[in-house]
């Protein structure tokens, strides 16, 4: 029942989305990897306990192979319900529950060869299998894409009474009742297809720039910190943004946006050929805007995205001060985008080996309870996170999401960085969101909406730098903490609401018929990045060209989702921590639901109200407070 190619997309979006999150750590990990003089071991040479147990999917690959075999075989089935799911009760139900079936086993198909892949991406074996099961995603996909409009096919009413006459179809009620909700936007067969089949044409100006961003882009060689030549990447760029040598920082950064600007006429038409795609389905499924069509599909009132801009927008002022504190502590007459991400307190560096990290996270979790620390044990204990860096393996963190009958797994490459431990963190929430997922929803609601997919990773970040923060050895390791915090604050809730606002922006001017230069959207970016940083900031020429080089821009309104999690996730933080026992059974709750019900709902059940401005308010007020802090230990 459920599409497989959006499934597959939702699992890479959880992984991109922890990503996006952490980046700023993940930056420093890279480049600290990349510069590392010693050989990186190969995995034979690290225990067992930090590697994943792949056997608690499969095996062996042998039992892998059996499964796809299977669902190649049984992929032919689906023709025995075609056109005959108006006839009976029964027929609805057997062919969603083969459907389902097939689904399950191409899960832990997918999850056993992508993590096999992950571990080593120069093994062509794991490569070949990766590859295989996404063609057989493909296969399957097609095979079963007739049951959605041969449901909506049947009256109304006659579902209804399928649902009334069999006993388990009740399970698919509100899967039903939101296939049902999307009828007007679902077109006829024929029309369906030519959508379709316009996919490949509409998505050239999203995997062009995708080539051009990570494959053909060449950035420039600038000199290093040492005075050596250094050749600019993107890893190196993030890396070079929290140097404490300014001129170095200055270097990459104009560095960096070079080839943005050099390319801007190209860019531009890229930038545009994606919102006109997005314009082109929209109008096609009889959406009144590319928002509205953004945002239907998981049932988000528009005025969800539209209050977080317009709360945040009467809420600049903590950011103004930032940027004044930021000035002055640097003690710099002009504050550039490039001074926004060094740390004011550089004395502080204390290495964090996994073993303590682990300790500490069991300790900063408490407030969450006794089952969830249970079951965070567990994870640690049974080798579910793969955790050291190896030959071969991919960089960066994630968590693998929600795969029914499997436990999720997480990927890390540590570095025994401050970053490293907040990376746990915030995979661990991802982690345990999916396993409560997947223990208490039948498998059609055993998966989570993107758009709730950062509460419980950044609920773990915000208790984390809590403990931290009142355990902080001397004041100024506390100052440094509190700047993390801000950081954070800066970085996941005002700049991705700030590229929201763009975004819904330059949408609307394309409906409206405006063409869009490069010149208008530097104008149009500079003036939204000067409002938001406040008089404090100085705005350099290549800042405006971040319209550019965003791949979220590419997202069709996807980055919002990272700004209004984390709100959601500071409130329930706080209300776990003033109300105890109710508001962490609230929230257990919470991680329980899945997709069980749209996840407006799902928050407003956990005790935050996403419509209203009292969530975006609350990260306003906890900025404030961080900052009277920060003031008042840098007065004593």
């Amino acid at each position: 029942m459920k599409n497989l190619i959006s499934i597959t997309k939702s699992l890479v979006r959880i992984k991109l989305a922890a990503l996006i999150i952490t980046s700023g750590f993940l930056f420093n990990t890279e480049v600290l990897a990349q510069e590392k003089t010693k050989e990186v071991p190969t995995r034979d040479q690290i225990e067992e306990q930090y590697k994943w147990n792949l056997e608690d999917i499969y095996k062996s690959p042998v039992d892998w192979e059996e499964d796809f075999n299977w669902v190649k075989e049984a992929t032919g089935n689906y023709k025995k319900f075609e056109g005959t799911l108006g006839t009976s009760a029964k027929q609805l139900l057997d062919c969603l529950k083969f459907s389902d079936e097939v689904e399950i086993k191409v899960g832990k198909l997918y999850l056993y060869a992508s993590l096999a892949k992950d571990l080593d991406l120069s093994n062509p074996e794991n490569q070949s299998r990766f590859e295989r099961i996404m063609s057989l995603y493909s296969q399957v996909s097609a095979a079963s894409s007739f049951i959605r409009p041969e449901i909506l096919s049947i009256p109304e009413d006659k579902l209804w009474k399928f649902v009334d006459e069999e006993e388990g179809l009740a399970v698919y009620k509100h899967l039903l009742e939101d296939l049902l909700r999307m009828k007007p936007h679902t077109l006829s067969p024929g029309e369906e297809e030519i959508l379709a089949l316009a996919g490949p044409a509409t998505s050239v100006a999203y995997s062009t720039f995708g080539m051009f961003n990570n494959a053909d882009i060449q950035f420039p060689t600038v000199e290093g910190e040492d005075g050596t030549p250094i050749k600019i990447s993107h890893a190196r760029y993030g890396a070079a943004m929290y140097s404490l040598n300014r001129d170095y920082r200055r270097r990459v950064y104009k560095g960096y946006y070079k080839p943005f600007m050099e390319y801007k006429n190209t860019l531009v038409s890229l930038f545009n050929g994606n919102i006109k795609s997005n314009v082109f389905y929209a109008k096609a499924r009889k959406y009144k805007s590319n928002l509205e069509a953004a945002l239907t599909p998981n049932n988000i009132p528009v005025t969800v995205y539209n209050n977080l801009i317009s709360t945040v927008n009467e809420n600049l002022e903590p950011l103004h001060r930032w940027a004044k504190i930021k000035k002055k502590m640097l003690k710099i007459k002009e504050l550039h985008p490039y001074d926004t991400y060094v740390t004011l307190f550089p004395s502080v560096k204390k290495k964090y080996g996994y073993e303590e990290s682990k300790k500490i996270l069991l300790e900063a979790l408490k407030p969450l309870g006794e089952d969830y620390i249970k079951n965070l044990k567990m994870a640690f204990e049974n080798r579910w996170i793969d955790v050291y860096e190896t030959k071969g393996k991919r960089s960066g963190a994630y968590s693998s999401g929600t795969t029914y009958g499997v436990h999720p797994y997480v990927l890390l490459n540590w570095a025994d960085e401050l970053d490293d431990l907040f990376t746990l963190a915030h995979e661990m929430g991802h982690n345990m969101h999916s396993y409560y997922t997947e223990q208490n929803q039948p498998f059609p609601y055993a998966n989570y909406s993107i758009f709730v997919a950062e509460v419980a990773s950044t609920m773990n970040e915000a208790l984390l730098l809590d403990y931290l923060i009142d355990h902080a050895e001397t004041k100024t390791e506390k100052l440094a903490l509190i700047e993390k915090n801000l950081t954070n604050i800066v970085t996941t809730f005002y700049r991705q609401t700030r590229f929201a606002e763009f975004e819904k922006l330059v949408n609307e001017k394309t409906e409206q018929g405006d063409a869009l230069t490069p010149d208008k959207l530097c104008n149009l970016y500079k003036e939204m990045y000067q409002r938001y940083w406040g008089d404090a900031m100085t705005v350099d020429e290549e800042e405006t060209y971040t319209w550019a080089r965003i791949p979220h821009f590419y997202y069709n309104f996807y980055v919002y989702q990272y700004a209004t999690s984390f709100a959601a996730s500071q409130t329930l933080a706080a209300k776990v921590k003033r109300e105890g026992k109710p508001a962490i059974e609230k929230y257990l709750n919470f991680l329980k639901s899945g997709s069980s019900k749209y996840p407006i709902d799902v928050l407003k059940d956990a005790g935050v109200d996403m419509t209203s401005p009292q969530p975006v308010q609350a990260v306003v007020d906890k900025m404030n407070e961080l900052l009277d802090k920060m003031e008042q230990l840098l007065n004593e």
